[in-house]
């Protein structure tokens, strides 16, 4: 009894001895199996961080190593950032350190550095972030043969809208409906962002394209029409369609602008192009869809009266709804697109600032 009580004493002291301790955080330490565990630990301290177009953010990573594997040489330490795409098949270049080498990539050239907070930090910092930049990253951390990674989730700020041109719904292929967004000052919405605007309240009977390639609309108000009415709401999916032929509306997703979105007081009212022409008068253009949206969603703006926007369409921003100007809902009115030389209206003008 006493030999077999000195063999599991051995045992333990042998496995504290072969153990590392690394501390993460001011109350967490994690003990690292040296013999058979991980020698390379990386982590993000947030899963998802928030921004808004234009702005700055940090994502974060750390990486914890154990001394007695590597040796105390941190400039052997290769850091990675990458961007994940919908289809996870391919990741997108970012940024690369090893060292004082370092290399970013595509147009996230001159936006992005190391924070360098720490010796074990490797978190990311993106200026100027644009619409594009939403997604999930990859953090991947190597040194010699280990290696490890984290991925940050980057959202941000702003608003989802349906959209489809003159010629009338469903006349977009995925292509074209990546292009419209893109004319209208957004990007095709992802289906985390359209689930958000449905949990936000977004209900639209039209099926419209996702950046996954798939098709899919958010319903609120479950009724005949739209699925039927005894279904639950939800966001209905058409699923995965042929992006040359298929033919539907999209979901556009725009943020925060650097600019002054306002309706141009004139004295009379105006054709298509006699507003085009106003705005430029006023030291701006007139204004998009995009912008419109994101005035009346993130900064509350609010008038009753139809203007004309740059893809011909007339519409009005009412965030706080009345009688005769959206008495049941706050919501961008959209009046159609009239004819360009005889009807006459308003015009919504955008100043961009430098």
């Amino acid at each position: 009894m006493k030999s077999l009580l000195f063999l599991v004493l051995i045992s333990i002291c042998w496995a504290d001895h072969q153990s590392n301790n690394y501390t993460l955080g001011h109350d967490r330490v994690i003990h690292i199996q040296a013999e058979n565990g991980p020698r390379l630990l990386v982590e993000a301290e947030q899963a998802k961080v928030f921004s808004h177009r234009g702005g700055n953010v940090t994502l974060p990573c750390k990486f914890y190593r154990d001394p007695t594997a590597f040796g105390s040489g941190i400039h052997k330490i290769r850091i990675k950032w990458t961007k994940l795409t919908s289809d996870y098949l391919r990741e997108v270049d970012v940024f690369v350190s090893m060292g004082y080498h370092q290399k970013t990539y595509g147009g996230y050239q001159g936006r992005v550095f190391l924070k360098g907070g720490s010796e074990n930090d490797a978190s990311l910092v993106i200026t100027g972030l644009t619409l594009e930049d939403y997604g999930r990253y990859k953090c991947e951390v190597i040194e010699g043969l280990e290696d490890d990674t984290a991925v940050v989730a980057l959202d941000l700020q702003g608003v989802v809208f349906p959209y489809f041109p003159r010629l009338g719904r469903y006349n977009l292929n995925f292509h074209e409906a990546q292009q419209a967004c893109l004319e209208q000052d957004a990007v095709i919405a992802s289906f985390d962002q359209l689930y958000d605007a449905w949990r936000g309240g977004l209900d639209w009977c039209n099926a419209g394209w996702l950046s996954d390639g798939s098709v899919q609309y958010p319903i609120t108000k479950p009724r005949e029409p739209c699925g039927g009415q005894n279904t639950v709401p939800g966001v209905r999916n058409y699923g995965f369609w042929d992006k040359d032929k298929s033919r539907y509306d999209v979901f556009c997703f725009t943020s925060n602008f650097n600019g002054r979105f306002y309706y141009l007081i004139h004295p009379t009212k105006l054709t298509y192009d006699e507003a085009v022409q106003a705005c430029l008068n006023d030291g701006a253009q007139i204004a998009k869809v995009g912008q419109i949206f994101a005035a009346w969603k993130l900064l509350g703006y609010d008038r009753c009266d139809a203007g004309w926007l740059a893809d011909g369409s007339v519409r009005y921003p009412i965030s706080r709804p009345r009688r005769r100007c959206s008495p049941t809902e706050a919501a961008v009115r959209f009046v159609g697109f009239p004819d360009k030389k005889h009807k006459l209206y308003g015009v919504y003008c955008f100043r961009a600032y430098n």
